[in-house]
């Protein structure tokens, strides 16, 4: 996969065009061992086709729970989320997710063996055209030369690929990222970054990205949801789609940089003030 930054990650979404996702006034709750934790609260933001949605908030805000309501792994106690107008009540193989963990791959599957499952299991398509779309994601990542190992035999990056691979391979309506690049040493994370956005301007799939990196989300993200601490609630919905690593030094990049963090740490700046007056 080539590193090089897509030129129509400066294009826009059209935002009149009708939601792919809609969450609706969502809040999400769990139970603890001792407490009824409210995750988020009234949350509403849509995606539309073609969207790189980034979620982003401080740990604890609700973002990736967030993406298990939207997944069918969680039923909001309030609100509704709805994709393609249907609301979601499971999961299902029209969302696919990708996770930050290496471990996510079948260890005793290859490369090959693990982009084709999900697509023979859900039945999404038959065995020749699951063949065919595998080596076709593989050659989109970058892996060919690796479709016959085993994920022991690969790098962080690697495996991540072939996890974004898998997903994308399923075609599905939305992609979920849950911090896929984490735990990425940094100069990996700035080419998997790089290689998403290609990926996405060769394919122009719609996904929601969750990260509490906001360099990650201007670069990444066409749209930004910046959410409060918990329980999260939306702070703003900004405009990112102008933005690639190119830009990271410059004076527009480094204000809506300014701008995302002093929402998310007014509070804690303001309290440290009183404190340093008291």
């Amino acid at each position: 996969m080539s590193t090089a930054l897509p030129a129509a990650n400066a294009e826009m979404v059209d935002e009149h065009a009708p939601a792919l996702l809609a969450v609706d006034g969502v809040t999400l709750q769990y139970k603890t061992r001792d407490h009824l934790v409210t995750a988020t609260y009234r949350v509403s933001f849509q995606v539309h086709p073609s969207d790189r949605f980034v979620l982003l908030g401080p740990s604890g805000c609700g973002k990736s729970t967030l993406l298990k309501g939207v997944g069918g792994f969680m039923a909001p106690v309030e609100g509704t989320i709805r994709l393609k107008g249907q609301t979601i009540e499971r999961p299902g193989p029209d969302r696919m997710m990708v996770f930050q963990e290496f471990d996510q791959l079948l260890p005793w599957k290859t490369v090959r063996e693990n982009i084709l499952f999900p697509m023979l299991v859900s039945g999404r398509c038959n065995r020749a055209e699951a063949a065919e779309r595998a080596w076709a994601y593989i050659d989109k990542v970058n892996l060919t030369k690796f479709a016959d190992a085993y994920p022991h035999m690969l790098s962080g990056g690697m495996k991540q690929r072939v996890a974004i691979a898998r997903a994308m391979a399923m075609e599905a309506d939305i992609l979920l990222m849950d911090e896929p690049f984490a735990a990425l040493d940094a100069l990996t994370r700035r080419k998997m970054q790089e290689e998403l956005l290609q990926l996405w301007d060769d394919v122009r799939f719609t996904m929601l990205f969750v990260t509490h990196s906001i360099e990650e989300a201007i670069i990444v993200g066409s749209r930004i949801l910046v959410m409060s601490p918990h329980p999260g609630q939306v702070k703003a919905e900004l405009n990112a789609h102008q933005f690639s690593h190119d830009e990271q030094g410059g004076g527009e990049f480094q204000a809506l940089h300014n701008r995302i963090h002093n929402m998310l740490f007014a509070e804690r700046i303001e309290e440290e003030r009183l404190h340093g007056r008291s």
